[in-house]
């Protein structure tokens, strides 16, 4: 990638304060990148970054870092966009492992990310509005013990083990599920609390023993409902120069990872959405997402990483639309009864 000389200084001057979290000056980027400009040259150079708001002088120092526009620039125009060997290989390895479920196999990713990139990695599944109920389960474990299975259009899996009475006849659990399935099966997620409500007069006609089967099944489908938010690597923000002693910003950045919104926006085209600096309370805060195609193609998982601004874009990039590309062709390969 050829670059010209302003291109060149914005580059180095972002990947030095990525690695080092400190201002760089002119002196500083001849001796680490040998470059074959005066210092003079570099210091009008960085003087029209300057003006041109893609670095910004410290308060501290004579130093320059790398403004929003600045990270949003290299992003679009200056990374090498290499992906990892050692992320690819680990990749791999998870998806070879066949027996896995939809949920053990996004764990796993997820947590290969956060660990490759130092950054909380995120998952968020399907819209509750658009994912259907396909199936429910109802299994007698013990005596005493019922675990149900409910299974989405999506093939998004919950399941909840509660306590009954061991008088329970084996022939209520068939016909209370044969009901659950024939009144509830294809019902949007987000309608299943509303939908329990009104079958419940109806329960009492099957099994003795409904309410405690009820409030179990309601309880799985109020989780159901809400944002299925998933956060792997919380505690790599603790590294974190930015945020290691600032407890108030620690504060505002956990905060912030329970907003599921702020995952949700991706644009179609490029199937990926890097926010950085843009957060209100948080303009420390970068947040890169991207989606996955789980089954249905209308309704897309979305997968994430949160962390500092100076986070390494190029890696973090990579990484992301890497793992993000190879589950959509894994899950779509499956779905369709491939290998996968």
């Amino acid at each position: 990638m050829k670059l010209n000389r302003s291109d060149t200084i914005l580059k180095y001057i972002v990947e030095y304060f990525i690695k080092n979290a400190e201002p760089v000056g002119s002196k500083t980027l001849i001796e680490t990148y040998h470059l074959p400009y005066s210092s003079a040259t570099i210091r009008n150079e960085m003087f029209e970054l300057e003006q041109q708001g893609y670095i910004e002088k410290t308060h501290s120092s004579s130093g320059r870092v790398p403004s929003s526009k600045g990270y949003r620039y290299y992003c679009e125009h200056l990374r090498e966009q290499g992906v990892d060997e050692a992320l690819k290989y680990s990749l791999q390895e998870i998806l070879n492992q066949k027996s896995q479920s939809i949920e053990e196999t996004i764990k796993a990713s997820c947590e290969i990310l956060s660990h490759m990139t130092s950054l909380v990695s995120v998952f968020l599944g399907p819209d509750e509005k658009i994912e259907r109920l396909a199936s429910i389960q109802l299994i007698k474990v013990s005596d005493k013990t019922l675990t149900a299975i409910f299974v989405t259009d999506s093939g998004y899996v919950e399941n909840k083990t509660f306590i009954v009475d061991s008088e329970v006849n084996p022939d209520d659990i068939v016909s209370c599920v044969k009901l659950l399935n024939d009144r509830l099966v294809g019902t949007p997620v987000s309608e299943l609390v509303d939908k329990m409500e009104s079958i419940r007069p109806v329960l009492g006609d099957y099994i003795l023993n409904h309410d405690v089967i009820y409030q179990a099944i309601l309880r799985t489908f109020l989780k159901f409902a809400s944002d299925r938010l998933s956060l792997y690597g919380r505690d790599e923000l603790f590294n974190q120069p930015e945020f290691k002693n600032d407890v108030d910003k620690l504060h505002r950045v956990f905060k912030l990872m329970s907003d599921a919104s702020i995952f949700k926006d991706i644009d179609d085209e490029s199937n990926i959405n890097v926010r950085i600096g843009e957060i209100e309370d948080n303009p420390d805060v970068s947040v890169i997402s991207a989606k996955i195609k789980i089954g249905d193609e209308d309704n897309a998982s979305t997968i994430a990483l949160i962390g500092p601004t100076r986070m390494d874009y190029d890696k973090v990039l990579s990484a992301l639309e890497y793992i993000a590309d190879s589950l959509s062709e894994y899950f779509n390969d499956a779905g369709k009864g491939g290998k996968a």
